[in-house]
């Protein structure tokens, strides 16, 4: 019976490797859950594969929220009547008008803006929600620690950004935008 930690032997099956520092391993690699677990070159092409998409996929819905979003503030905007201070002849702003320049503070009123409709929050709330959970997956890959995997996060997020950069201009840029 061998005991030297190989396979040759085995009544057990094949077991993940953990890594906690800079690997390149390929063979019996499993990326966040134990059910994906690489056996062969085939499936780890593939599931570099899958990584790069599911970058790309995140940079896509970075880029659908605030599409999102602008058409929600269009829309809200559109159905908001407000009358402005100086249609009232005044030069000083009333009580519960935005006095932030006067007193170096924001009032309730800018802040809230106007009130958003539940369907139109759900939305928002459900991107979002989608957003954490695919950062996080992909987080998790990188502490795999696999320069392999890695790569592909980052490859896929690069790809990403060329792709749909250009479509968008964003306030936010680099990896705490994420």
């Amino acid at each position: 019976m061998n005991h030297g930690g190989g396979h040759e032997g085995h009544d057990m099956p094949p077991m993940c490797s953990m890594h906690m520092l800079w690997n390149t391993q390929i063979i019996d690699t499993c990326v966040v859950f134990p059910s994906w677990h690489i056996h062969t070159h085939a499936q780890f092409v593939l599931s570099f594969a899958a990584i790069v998409l599911l970058s790309v996929l995140f940079e896509y819905l970075r880029l659908f929220q605030r599409d999102v979003d602008a058409r929600i503030k269009e829309r809200v905007n559109r159905g908001k009547r407000t009358a402005s201070p100086a249609a009232s002849g005044r030069n000083t702003p009333e009580r519960g008008e935005d006095v932030g320049l006067l007193h170096g503070t924001r009032l309730a009123t800018h802040r809230r803006g106007a009130a958003i409709p539940l369907h139109y929050r759900t939305l928002r709330a459900v991107l979002y929600g989608v957003s954490v959970l695919l950062s996080s997956f992909l987080m998790l890959v990188f502490m795999t620690y696999n320069g392999y995997l890695i790569f592909a996060v980052v490859a896929g997020a690069a790809i990403g950004h060329y792709l749909f950069s250009g479509a968008v201009e964003s306030d936010c840029k680099g990896m705490a935008c994420h």
